[in-house]
């Protein structure tokens, strides 16, 4: 997962604090347009603690889709070495086997909005340059997502494909995919299947499918939206995993 914009701060930021009261309430309900939730990725080496948080805002919640927006200045969490060097710094013969801390960062840059079908391993996220010039689709490998009370939790997959408005693609990060391998962090089995829903993932992508097919680059956050803040509590283990 190299699509990571967020910039490093010292300590907690400004926004970590207690959710609104558009906190989401049950599992089984769809969350409402302008609803805060977490969108969460547990460690590859440890899958008990979680070391990606995201605050989004929900776009539209369906049986089919989930969309959420992850707004510039966002509060979130992402991974950082021990010393505090950028994980995408770290050679990638160290990336995996050195220790890690987690940093509480902003994201930066024009925001992303995510794109998610229940069940599908992978979420599509969509990337602007300035003044909304559609820039890319990123296809996200990783575990189906588990929907809890306040948001959703997976695990990132490492191989991803980047797809571009001309309807050309390729495929990212194959060489840490193939490092995550040599470390032990994704086994032969697995891997396979991944490898597998990114193939899948091109057949989409070349009948031009869903969501490619559906205009999400013309969509606009609206202006009305607050920026979700980061919870104290954001590496809490759901009631349903406990």
């Amino acid at each position: 997962m190299t699509a990571e914009r967020a910039g490093t701060t010292a300590g907690a930021p400004a926004g970590h604090e207690a959710p609104g009261p558009r906190r989401a309430a049950v599992p089984a309900a769809r969350w409402a347009p302008g609803t805060h939730i977490l969108w969460r990725y547990r460690d590859n080496a440890d899958a008990a603690r979680f070391h990606i948080c995201r605050p989004v805002t929900v776009v539209r919640d369906t049986e089919d889709l989930l969309a959420v927006w992850m707004a510039p200045g966002t509060a979130c969490v992402k991974p950082v070495m021990a010393d505090g060097t950028a994980v995408h710094r770290e050679p990638l013969a160290t990336r995996y086997t050195k220790p890690r801390r987690i940093s509480y960062d902003r994201w930066f840059g024009t925001g992303v909005l995510k794109l998610a079908r229940p069940g599908e391993p992978w979420s599509v996220w969509l990337f602007w340059e300035r003044e909304w010039r559609f820039k890319n689709w990123y296809v996200n490998l990783e575990e189906p997502r588990a929907r809890w009370a306040d948001g959703i939790d997976s695990q990132d997959h490492f191989l991803d494909l980047c797809v571009y408005p001309d309807r050309s693609w390729e495929w990212r990060d194959e060489d840490e995919f193939d490092q995550a391998q040599r470390d032990g962090l994704m086994p032969p089995g697995q891997a396979a299947r991944v490898r597998a829903a990114g193939r899948a993932a091109v057949e989409r992508i070349a009948a031009w499918d869903a969501p490619f097919r559906d205009g999400w680059e013309e969509w606009r956050p609206d202006p009305a939206w607050e920026l979700p803040s980061l919870p104290q509590d954001w590496d809490r283990v759901p009631e349903r995993l406990r």
